[in-house]
């Protein structure tokens, strides 16, 4: 199953050093097109803007989290069937367990490395 390494990605975080980590993992993996947002008010402009193949958002941001930004995306019409991976330090399962009914496609704990993020990528967006 082959990745369209041309698919752009939106990396939503709060932390930037978290994003130059998942950036940089993507690169690695031969995505070119990454865009970043640094929370889900961000995320949402840019998701209005251009279409992604897919969303790899942070858990825990301010002012909007990724779960909020989740259940704004999967609410909207034109967002609805964006790929979703949501990140997270915890591995809390009420939080898994609640990003799944959002409709989150999959789930990462950190830390991860380039083999667990194409993984997760590929059970997503792979066809």
């Amino acid at each position: 199953m082959a990745l369209d390494l041309k698919m752009p990605i939106l990396v939503v975080d709060d932390y930037q050093t978290m994003v130059r980590i998942i950036r940089n993992l993507l690169k690695q993996l031969g995505f070119e097109d990454v865009d970043d947002a640094s929370d889900g008010t961000a995320a949402l402009a840019k998701l209005k803007e251009k279409k992604y193949g897919l969303v790899i958002s942070d858990w825990n941001m301010e002012p909007m989290t990724g779960y909020e930004l989740l259940r704004h995306v999967r609410s909207d019409e034109a967002l609805r069937v964006t790929p979703f991976i949501m990140v997270t330090a915890e591995s809390k399962t009420e939080n898994v367990i609640a990003a799944k009914k959002a409709g989150v496609n999959n789930y990462i704990v950190k830390p991860f490395n380039a083999q667990t993020l194409k993984a997760k990528i590929e059970a997503v967006c792979g066809s």
